[in-house]
């Protein structure tokens, strides 16, 4: 399927003359953070269930298996579809959107595009609602099979607002809740509404009245910012509206409110919120940060459980692997569900569902791993992913096999479009991405970029300067409008060449090796690696690590 959007995309052709591919023959990635170091006791799993840039989880049960989606924003391909048989080891199996006539994000910043979809089963069909923000906004995705193929979107023009979710009752009535706007004005920065309305699903249109569940929040008094992602549950004959609170960093929260009918009114249960991490100390050891925009799902055995975003930070507020998927049981409390006590952290080890499957093992998912893509197999493995959707085929697997082949685009990474970059998901604080890459031509720049948004990135570049000599620079962009060459060095290489990008929390470095014999040499150490964090970068996602081609004859100004 990556295969199909990435070699066999019917896009416009390269240009008349294009620059000649660059071929990186392997890209090799490992971490080492000290919360994986301890050995897990038998029986239990590692937090987090997907390390790095997976946000706003939404989960199903079906067909034995359990089904997960994350919000992807302008990546493609977008919106990846994970399976899992016991909620610990969860696999890629495709994606909603893996079709680049499907949707466009040109001109958007990265995080905005898909946000928060959500997942549901019902009568042999898979539903996916989402929001295309800025890209045509809220629809709905159908499948058979979860591996895809998905429908185009069905959009949704009358549904205002983000995070839309499913709810199927009981009598055949399905429901459509979301964010949006209260009702009258806005009373203060951040103040938001939780609306219902009934949808017919086989015309894919919204039918009846719409009401407000929620305005505000829990508390109203106290101006509560940000309810969204809304879920809607049925339990021992009580509706559940469970949604997340305080917007998406420190403050992050999930809470619970129930009602005997479906169209309420919903009280909100006393002990909220039931997850948040808001009021832990800022220097507890490897803090778990962010908690909250969480999704239910009754395992197999009767018990529940809840998938949720979280970070891991380092300097208190820093983090670059973005917001990662958790797993929690979920303690049912006279009547209402319990994520995590109130000022418990957010545990590493957990005691593993009654029905797991095999040893804890769950690497490349999470945990410290290596894991090396030889670019050997027809397709580019489901970790992949390019920044806003190709409009031509620029990676390719089968010009030269066993080998990835970039041909380059005069797009830099500061582009709003697409550039040809390909990128992985940073998964640790500590790790190193590394790369075996022929020399590129003349007039091409190729390497190694560390990513987070258009204008926060690193470049660690090749320039071939004729003959057997070449240039190795270091290029950043830091949010000031500017790209700066931080280091550059002049070697003699052969036909190919060595790079590689160790991160160390807050701290980078960036090497390169011209001759085996000689090893790694340091181009630029100790540089500031909060370039990439979330917090300072802004937006939603985490850094990504990865192959890039510059054709450099006639770079166009973005």
């Amino acid at each position: 399927m990556v295969a199909a959007l990435l070699l066999l995309s019917a896009a416009p052709a390269l240009a008349a003359t294009p620059a000649p591919p660059v071929y990186f023959d392997w890209f090799e990635y490992a971490g080492h953070d000290a919360a994986f170091e301890t050995p897990l006791p038998a029986g239990h799993y590692r937090n987090p269930i997907l390390a790095g840039f997976h946000a706003d989880p939404s989960i199903v049960r079906a067909n034995g298996r359990f089904y997960l989606v994350n919000s992807s924003f302008t990546y493609f391909p977008g919106i990846p579809v994970f399976e899992s048989v016991d909620l610990v080891h969860w696999k890629q199996i495709g994606n909603v959107i893996d079709r680049p006539t499907q949707l466009d994000f040109d001109g958007l910043n990265v995080s905005r595009g898909i946000f928060a979809p959500a997942i549901e089963y019902h009568d042999g069909v898979f539903y996916v609602v989402t929001t295309a923000v800025d890209s045509g906004g809220n629809f709905i995705a159908t499948a058979r099979d979860p591996a895809g193929p998905w429908s185009d979107p069905h959009w949704l023009p009358s549904v205002e607002g983000i995070d839309p979710s499913l709810f199927f009752d009981d009598d055949g009535a399905v429901y459509l809740v979301n964010n949006d706007v209260p009702p009258g004005p806005p009373r203060y920065e951040g103040h938001r509404a939780i609306w219902m309305q009934q949808i017919d699903l086989a015309a894919f249109t919204p039918v009846g009245p719409r009401k407000v569940l929620i305005d505000g929040g829990v508390e109203p008094a106290k101006n509560p910012i940000w309810i969204e992602g809304p879920h809607v549950y049925k339990h021992d004959g009580w509706y559940y509206l469970s949604d997340a609170e305080g917007g998406t960093g420190p403050q992050h929260s999930q809470v619970v409110l129930r009602s005997r009918q479906v169209w309420g009114p919903y009280l909100p249960y006393a002990g909220n919120p039931i997850l948040t991490q808001r009021d832990l100390p800022d220097d507890r050891p490897l803090p778990i940060t962010n908690a909250g925009h969480a999704d239910l799902v009754e395992g197999p055995d009767g018990t529940w459980w809840a998938v949720f975003l979280a970070s891991r930070n380092y300097q208190t507020r820093h983090y670059n692997t973005g917001r990662e998927t958790y797993l929690l049981p979920v303690q049912w409390r006279d009547g209402w569900p319990v994520i995590l006590p109130a000022e418990q952290t957010i545990p590493y080890a957990v005691k593993a569902p009654s029905w797991m499957q095999g040893d804890a093992a769950q690497a490349p998912s999470t945990g410290n791993f290596i894991d090396r893509d030889g670019f050997d197999a027809p397709t580019l493995g489901t970790g992949w992913v390019q920044v806003r959707v190709p409009k031509q085929a620029w990676a390719d697997l089968s010009l030269r096999p066993g080998a990835l082949a970039v041909h380059p685009l005069t797009e830099n990474l500061d582009t709003l479009r697409n550039p040809a970059f390909l990128g992985r998901r940073q998964q640790h604080l500590r790790f190193e991405a590394s790369t075996d890459m022929t020399r590129p031509a003349a007039g091409v720049a190729a390497g190694l970029a560390a990513f987070q948004n258009e204008a926060y990135w690193y470049f660690l570049g090749v320039r071939s300067l004729g003959g057997d000599r070449v240039a190795i620079f270091l290029e950043a962009r830091d949010g000031s409008g500017v790209t700066r060459t931080l280091a550059t060095r002049e070697v003699t290489a052969a036909t190919s060449l060595r790079l590689k990008i160790a991160g160390d929390e807050g701290r980078y470095a960036f090497a390169f090796d011209t001759d085996e014999r000689r090893g790694w040499q340091t181009l630029a150490a100790d540089v500031d690696g909060t370039v990439l964090s979330t917090d300072r970068a802004g937006g939603f996602v985490g850094a990504l690590l990865g192959p890039f081609a510059r054709d450099e004859r006639a770079l166009r100004s973005n």
